[in-house]
């Protein structure tokens, strides 16, 4: 456990750090995001997006039990 929470708080740092370079990645604009624009309302809703990031944090759990 300890180890997860510290390759976490570490790539928590990383993100922060890399911001400005990790905005161009078009994760929230997948295709399959469910986005309806309506007249005084607008909903978003990124399930592909949440999917992909599900499986590649999926992965990387498994990998660290290894």
């Amino acid at each position: 456990m300890n180890r997860v929470l510290i390759v976490a708080g570490i790539l928590c740092i990383l993100a922060g750090l890399g911001w400005r370079w990790l905005a161009r990645i078009p994760f929230g604009r997948l295709p399959g995001d469910i986005h309806i624009v309506r007249e005084g309302f607008s909903f978003h809703f990124p399930i592909v997006t949440c999917i992909v990031i599900s499986i590649v944090i999926s992965a990387v759990l498994w990998l660290l039990r290894r």
